[in-house]
C-alpha cells in the first residue's frame, strides 16, 4: 500500500513538472519584453526532490493521528435536542458507535446507528488531521438528509477541547448556515458533543451528544 501510494505521489510530482516546464517554455518563446517577464513571473522550476519530501511529510500518520486512535473501540451515545429557547425537545439514547482508524492510520471514522426521535437512524463522522495545514477536519453524513456537513477546527490540548466551525445546509430554507461545534474529551471513556446554528446573526445550542465507552 505505501509503495503505490508513494508511486501516486511520483505521478503526480512528474505530472506537476511537466506542466510547470510547458508553462516556462511558453513564456519563453512568446515574450519580447524580458523585464516584464522578470516583473511578472512567479513561477519558480519545480524542485522535485524537496517536492517529494514535502508529500512524504504530508501522507505519514502524527502525533495528532495517534491522539486521534485513543478514540477506537465501541461507544454508546445519548443524543438531546434544544428548543429555541434553551429547553430540551427530545432525548434518543442507546445509539451504538464503532470507531475505527482507517487508510493506514490517518483518519478516524466513526458509525452511527439507532433509534433517533422513534426513527431507524444511521450516520458517519469522519475527523482527519492535515500535516500541512495544520488543522483538524471533521465531516457528517446520515440518513436523515442528503447534505454533508463540513468543518474546520483546533485543539485545545490543555483543555481538551475540540472547537470546529463550518457550514451545513438548512433544509427549511435551502442555504448553508454557520455552525459551530465544541467536542470535550471529559477523560478516557467519556466524550461530550455541543453543536450550534447561527441565523439571522444569533447563535443558539441546537443539540449535543454524550459518549460513553463500552
Amino acid at each position: 500500500m505505501k509503495n503505490s501510494m508513494m508511486a501516486t505521489g511520483l505521478m503526480l510530482l512528474f505530472a506537476i513538472a511537466c506542466n510547470s516546464e510547458k508553462k516556462s517554455s511558453t513564456v519563453d518563446s512568446t515574450t519580447t519584453d524580458t523585464s516584464t517577464a522578470k516583473n511578472n513571473d512567479t513561477s519558480k522550476p519545480v524542485d522535485s526532490a524537496e517536492m517529494m519530501k514535502a508529500w512524504e511529510a504530508y501522507m505519514k500518520p502524527g502525533n495528532e493521528h495517534q491522539w486521534m486512535a485513543k478514540s477506537v473501540g465501541t461507544w454508546e451515545a445519548e443524543s438531546i435536542f434544544y428548543n429555541p429557547d434553551g429547553s430540551v425537545m427530545s432525548t434518543s439514547p442507546g445509539i451504538k458507535v464503532e470507531t475505527k482508524m482507517v487508510l493506514g492510520g490517518r483518519y478516524l471514522q466513526s458509525s452511527y446507528k439507532g433509534m433517533m426521535d422513534k426513527m431507524p437512524f444511521e450516520g458517519m463522522n469522519t475527523l482527519a488531521y492535515d500535516n500541512a495545514r495544520k488543522v483538524y477536519i471533521s465531516t457528517w453524513i446520515d440518513n436523515m438528509g442528503t447534505g454533508l456537513m463540513y468543518s474546520e477546527g483546533t485543539f485545545d490540548k490543555d483543555h481538551k477541547v475540540m472547537t470546529f466551525k463550518g457550514n451545513a445546509t438548512d433544509a427549511a430554507s435551502g442555504k448553508q448556515i454557520q455552525i459551530r461545534e465544541t467536542f470535550t474529551i471529559v477523560d478516557d471513556n467519556n466524550q461530550f458533543m455541543e453543536m450550534y446554528d447561527t441565523k439571522d446573526g444569533k447563535e443558539t445550542k441546537t443539540m449535543s451528544i454524550k459518549l460513553v465507552r463500552k
